[in-house]
C-alpha cells in the first residue's frame, strides 16, 4: 500500500472519523471473507451440500482474492485513488447484494469467487484511509499498528455474531450483514475523500500477462491448500495437476528480460527479502494456532458458539489491546523487542493449549488465548514496518515486489499453516488411534468393565446380550477416536509452541550479534511521503 501524505494540521475529530470509516471498511471486507468460511457446517444444510463440497466456498474466494492486491497497486498509480476507491467500493456493493440471490452451492461458489474479487481492493482502501488520519511522522508507527490490528477483530466479531445471523436465515442471514455494511461504506468514500496524489502512466501491456500468471499461480496454490487436506494430498490426481501448473506459471522468468517489471525478481531473491519472507511465513504458522488448531478443537468437543462467547470476546479484547501495545511501542529501534515479545506471548499460550483434556472448557484457555491474540497483534506491524522501509530505500517502483512478499506469507501462508496443522493434527490422530488401539483387549477387566458401563444405557431397548455388548464396543471405539483426536490437537499445539520458541532462540541470537557488532536494530523512518 503506498503511504499516503497526510496533512499534518488535521483535526482530531476528522482524524477519528477517518479511523472509524478505516474500521468499518476492514470489518465490512473481514466479515465477508470470514462469514462464510467460520459457518461451513452450519450453511451446508441450506445448500445441499457435503462438507467436502462447502469447503469449496473458501476456495472459490482465495483464489482470485490472493493475488489481487499486486495489480491494485498499479491500477490506483495510474488512475487515481479517487476513481480506484469508488470503483472498488461500488463493486463490493455489488458483489453483497449477488449474495441475496444464492439459492444453492454452484451460485453460491460463483458468488464467492466474484466476492474474492470484490473484496480485494476493500484492504488496500482500509489501509489508505488509516494512514491518512496520521501526520507522515506516525503513518508506519501508529497508523500501521492501527491498520494491521484491526486486520485481526474480523475473525472473533465473526463468531460473537454469527449465531443469531444464523438464525434469522441461514446463508442470507449471514450476508444480509455484509451487505449493509457495504451500503453503509459506499457514503463514506464520497463523504471522506483520500489525498490525491499524481497520477503517473505506470501499466504496460506486458504487465497484463506478467500478472495473469501470477495470477493463475497463486489461485492454484490456494485451490491446493484449501481442498489438499480434505481430498487429501495424494488421492486426487487433480490436486497434482494444480500444483504442476502452480509451478509452471510462477516460475515463467518473463520478468528478468524487462526494464520495468512488475514485480522485481532478482531483489525478491536478496538475502534480506527471503529472510523477511520467512520471518512472515513462520509467523502466519504460529499465528494459525488459534484459527487453524483452537477453532476445529472447540468443534471437536461439540462446543457451539454460545458456549465460546465470552472467549472470543477476551480474544478481540486481547486483540485490540496487543495493537494499541505496539502502537505504543513502534519506534525506532524498538521492532526486535516487540519481535521477542510476541514470540513469547505466542510460544507460551500455545504451550498452555497443548495440556487440554475431553474435560477442558472454553474457562480453561481464557488466558492462553489471550496471550495468543495479543501476540499476533504485536508481531506484524514492526515486521510490516521494516520491509516497507526496505522497499522504500531501493525506491517507489520496489513497493509492488513488497507487495507480493507480504501478500504471499500472509494469505498464502495463512493457508499454508492451516493446511499443515489439519494434515498434522490428521496423521496424529491415526498414531494414538492405533496405539489406544492396541491396549483395548477384551481380556483386560477394566476394558470389559468399561464396554459394560457403555452399553447399559441400551439395556432396556436391545436384549440380546451379543448386540449390546457389540454397542458397547462401538460406542468404545468412538471413546478412543475423541481422546486420539485431542492428543493430536495437544501435539499440534505443542508443535506451534516449538516452532516459536525456536524462532524466538533465532531471534535472540540475532540480537545478540547486532549488539556484539555494534550495529543497532532496523529502524522506522521518520517521514513517509
Amino acid at each position: 500500500m503506498n503511504a499516503v501524505a497526510a496533512p499534518d494540521s488535521m483535526r482530531i475529530g476528522k482524524s477519528a472519523l477517518y479511523i472509524a470509516g478505516s474500521a468499518l471498511l476492514f470489518l465490512t471486507q473481514g466479515l465477508g471473507m470470514n462469514l462464510a468460511s467460520a459457518n461451513l457446517a452450519q450453511v451446508q444444510g441450506s445448500l445441499s451440500a457435503t462438507s467436502v463440497e462447502a469447503a469449496w466456498l473458501a476456495a472459490a474466494y482465495m483464489a482470485p482474492n490472493v493475488s489481487l492486491s499486486a495489480a491494485l497497486v498499479k491500477i490506483r498509480a495510474q488512475y487515481g485513488l479517487r476513481r480506484f476507491a469508488e470503483i472498488g467500493i461500488v463493486g463490493f456493493v455489488i458483489a453483497s447484494l449477488m449474495n441475496v440471490f444464492v439459492s444453492d452451492l454452484h451460485s453460491a461458489v460463483v458468488v464467492r469467487f466474484i466476492s474474492g474479487i470484490a473484496a480485494a481492493p476493500m484492504s488496500s482502501l482500509g489501509f489508505l484511509y488509516m494512514l491518512e488520519a496520521f501526520p507522515p511522522a506516525r503513518k508506519l508507527t501508529v497508523g500501521l499498528a492501527l491498520a494491521l490490528t484491526c486486520t485481526t477483530l474480523a475473525a472473533p466479531i465473526t463468531r460473537l455474531i454469527s449465531p443469531r445471523l444464523i438464525e434469522i436465515g441461514q446463508w442470507h442471514g449471514l450476508y444480509t450483514l455484509e451487505m449493509a455494511l457495504a451500503l453503509i461504506a459506499l457514503p463514506i468514500i464520497y463523504l471522506l475523500p483520500l489525498t490525491p496524489v499524481p497520477h503517473a502512466k505506470v501499466i504496460q501491456r506486458t504487465d497484463i500477462l506478467s500478472y495473469l500468471l501470477l495470477a493463475v499461480g497463486f489461485g492454484c496454490v490456494a485451490v491446493v491448500l484449501v481442498m489438499g487436506r480434505l481430498y487429501w494430498w495424494f488421492e486426487a490426481p487433480w490436486l497434482g495437476m494444480l500444483l504442476a501448473l502452480a509451478v509452471v506459471t510462477l516460475t515463467v522468468l518473463i520478468e528478468l528480460n524487462r526494464e520495468q517489471p512488475l514485480i522485481d525478481i532478482r531483489w525478491l531473491a536478496s538475502r534480506e527479502i527471503v529472510h523477511f519472507a520467512a520471518v512472515l511465513l513462520i509467523f502466519r504458522l504460529v499465528a494459525s494456532e488459534q484459527s487453524a488448531i483452537a477453532t476445529n478443537f472447540y468443534q471437536l468437543l461439540g462446543l457451539q458458539y454460545d458456549q465460546l462467547a465470552t472467549l472470543y470476546w477476551i480474544i478481540l479484547a486481547a486483540s485490540l489491546a496487543g495493537g494499541l501495545l505496539c502502537a505504543a511501542l513502534m519506534k525506532p529501534g524498538h521492532a526486535d523487542v516487540i519481535h521477542v515479545l510476541a514470540l513469547g506471548l505466542l510460544a507460551g499460550g500455545a504451550f498452555m493449549d497443548s495440556h487440554a483434556t475431553s474435560l477442558t472448557r472454553p474457562e480453561q484457555m481464557y488466558v492462553s488465548q489471550a496471550l495468543v491474540a495479543a501476540g499476533t497483534a504485536l508481531f506484524l506491524p514492526p515486521a510490516m514496518a521494516r520491509g516497507f522501509t526496505a522497499a522504500l530505500a531501493k525506491g517507489p517502483s520496489y513497493i509492488l515486489s513488497f507487495i507480493v512478499v507480504f501478500l504471499f506469507t500472509q494469505s498464502i501462508g495463512g493457508l499454508i499453516g492451516s493446511a499443515a496443522f489439519g494434515t498434522f493434527v490428521t496423521l496424529r490422530e491415526k498414531f494414538h488411534a492405533n496405539i489406544l488401539a492396541e491396549q483395548m483387549v477384551l481380556t483386560n477387566p477394566l476394558v470389559a468393565q468399561r464396554i459394560g458401563q457403555l452399553s447399559g444405557a441400551y439395556a432396556k431397548a436391545i436384549g440380546d446380550r451379543a448386540l449390546l455388548n457389540g454397542e458397547g464396543v462401538a460406542l468404545l471405539g468412538q471413546t478412543i477416536t475423541r481422546e486420539a483426536n485431542i492428543l493430536a490437537y495437544n501435539d499440534a499445539f505443542l508443535l506451534a509452541a516449538i516452532i516459536a520458541l525456536f524462532a524466538l532462540a533465532v531471534l535472540l541470537i540475532q540480537v545478540a550479534v547486532k549488539r556484539l557488532a555494534g550495529r543497532d536494530s532496523d529502524t522506522v523512518p521518520a517521514a513517509i511521503s
